[in-house]
């Protein structure tokens, strides 16, 4: 007997669907990388880029990933008490602070397997191009859908806030 198939659930709850396995999928590998490499992916995607950039600010490095400067600068104090990066300001202007590898980190700046990168590096080179990009506009598309939707209950609260003031 086979078993049924998953009921559609519609096309946003089907595809919130997949979104939510591939985030459950991404964590549970950023567990696995913890235990076994010392570092989560997305400590990891922090090294991989500053083993491109070797000395870049964390401000920079949050552009470059388009995250939030507090969490970049979060997961690089966490990588800085690990001995993999090391942050230093430079004398001719003491407000930057500037990233770079530790000796550690250039370690495992390099490809390995059983990590994110490995499974998007097979993912990429097993899908046409086109597909690739499609996918890639897909995900940014949605980002940017989410970020306004998520625009107006900020403004909002921040509002509410002023009124208390």
């Amino acid at each position: 007997m086979c078993p049924a198939a998953d009921p559609s659930l519609g096309p946003a709850l089907d595809f919130l669907q997949e979104l939510w396995r591939l985030n459950h999928a991404l964590e549970r590998l950023s567990a696995r990388m913890e235990r076994t490499m010392g570092i989560t992916a997305q400590q990891r995607l922090l090294v991989r880029c500053l083993g491109r950039m070797p000395v870049v600010t964390a401000g920079r490095l949050a552009e470059v990933l388009h995250v939030d400067p507090g969490t970049v600068s979060a997961a690089l104090r966490r990588l800085e008490l690990k001995g993999i990066v090391r942050r230093t300001r430079p004398p001719d202007d003491r407000r930057r602070v500037l990233v770079t590898l530790t000796a550690r980190g250039r370690a495992l700046d390099r490809p390995a397997d059983g990590t994110v990168e490995q499974a998007v590096e097979t993912l990429l080179t097993s899908l046409p191009r086109r597909h690739v990009r499609a996918t890639r506009r897909a995900l940014t598309e949605l980002t940017v859908l989410m970020d306004q939707a998520r625009a107006p209950a900020a403004r909002r609260a921040r509002s509410s806030r002023q009124r208390r003031a």
